[in-house]
């Protein structure tokens, strides 16, 4: 047995579920023009080498403290049905059940909330959900703090790693597919990168490295609306 992971965000669908979700909630009321821009001004930075996406992650999740937890997953469970569920890429759907019928374990690895994770680990049959989880109290309320290490980057291979340890298999015998050039470290320590609809940085890596690019193709429809630039983790900070 090995493990396939799995990127989200333009990888399994094709388009950006944090970007839909700060429209959505702006258009909702739920957050304000200026949390809205407050993420795009981030992710700028972010751009711009001015600060590490972990940052900006953290502090949007610390921007949950007190807010209670079930308004927002009632709300992703809406975003997921109406806005979500219909963007899965064709590719994706085919490369899960080649992975299934081999005996592979299937993981989601994204820097994506829980909330709407699991969501799509039901959807999809995955065996397992690593990314981006928030502290909820007694009371059920967000603390703003994250649970485990930010699902990013680095962080992303810390949990790939901790998953194939605990799982027995060798991450030299697992594959991870993804769009992003920020999925490097992860990239770089699985036995098969795939790219798939990489961005301009990840495909001049991957031609340079001869891992395969792939085209998982667009759904029905031709998947999401363009929406504003934010980060992966907005998917459940809620307001």
């Amino acid at each position: 047995m090995a493990v396939a992971f799995f990127d989200l965000d333009k990888t399994l669908i094709a388009a950006n579920s944090g970007s839909l979700w700060v429209r959505r909630e702006l258009e909702l009321g739920h957050i304000t023009r200026m949390q809205a821009l407050h993420a795009s001004l981030w992710i700028a930075r972010y751009h711009l080498g001015f600060v590490s996406m972990q940052d900006a992650v953290a502090r949007a999740i610390a921007l949950l403290a007190g807010s209670p937890a079930r308004p927002i997953q009632e709300r992703t469970a809406r975003f997921y049905e109406e806005l979500v569920r219909h963007l899965y890429r064709p590719g994706a759907r085919a490369a899960l059940e080649e992975h299934r019928r081999a005996g592979d374990r299937l993981v989601l690895l994204t820097s994506s909330s829980g909330y709407l994770s699991e969501l799509v680990a039901e959807e999809l049959r995955l065996d397992a959900v690593l990314c981006n989880r928030f502290e909820v109290d007694a009371e059920g309320r967000h603390t703003g703090r994250p649970l485990g290490a930010i699902c990013f980057g680095a962080g992303k291979r810390t949990h790939a790693e901790a998953y194939a340890r605990e799982a027995g298999v060798a991450l030299s015998e697992c594959a991870f597919y993804t769009d992003s050039y920020s999925d490097l470290p992860v990239m770089e320590v699985v036995g098969r990168p795939v790219a798939v609809h990489p961005d301009h940085r990840l495909k001049r890596e991957a031609r340079r490295r001869g891992w395969p690019v792939v085209s998982w193709g667009v759904p029905e429809g031709g998947g999401a609306p363009s929406a504003p630039p934010a980060p992966p983790v907005v998917p459940s900070t809620g307001p």
